[in-house]
């Protein structure tokens, strides 16, 4: 394209582009369309002009990117996924030692619960389930067929001599 005067501005277009365009990342590119356009429309205006061509409307209708840059964006998200998984691996592991925190000191209180008891009532209630765990070992033997009890004492059932 030729001026009034000869002058060539078919590189000021893509300067003009070029520079507004610098000004802004891909994300504002896309998000604040309507004010690069406006950028752009003031710049080429004002730049035709000192050539004699007045512009009546300038519009931006498609914007790409570089395999590059869609490669670099990509790379971006994955790294932002993988700091994401992270963060929640960490929270996770948080709260499993808060809750092994809370579970160890449950369980000291239980014991010292059981000491405080046993301080009590002394041996009774180990005897009391040193019973109740005979009686199980009873019942479990009597329901067995292939088990005999022999008492200890003397061999009465099958007539040996006693030691």
């Amino acid at each position: 394209v030729k001026s009034g005067e000869g002058h060539h501005v078919d590189g000021e277009f893509p300067e003009v582009l070029k520079s507004v365009v610098a000004k802004y990342d891909a994300s504002e590119l896309i998000t604040q369309r309507d004010a690069v356009s406006d950028k752009v429309a003031d710049e080429l205006t004002r730049r035709a002009e000192t050539f004699g061509i007045y512009l009546d409307d300038i519009s931006i209708t498609h914007l790409t990117f570089g395999r590059d840059f869609v490669t670099a964006v990509e790379s971006k998200q994955v790294a932002q996924q993988e700091a994401e998984r992270s963060r929640f691996y960490v929270e996770k592991a948080e709260f499993e030692k808060q809750a092994a925190i809370i579970s160890a000191e449950g369980d000291a209180i239980a014991a010292k619960m059981l000491s405080d008891a046993f301080d009590q009532v002394g041996d009774a209630l180990i005897e009391l389930r040193k019973m109740e765990a005979a009686e199980e070992i009873a019942a479990n033997l009597a329901g067995t067929r292939n088990v005999t009890y022999l008492p200890k004492d003397n061999g009465m059932l099958l007539n040996l001599p006693g030691q």
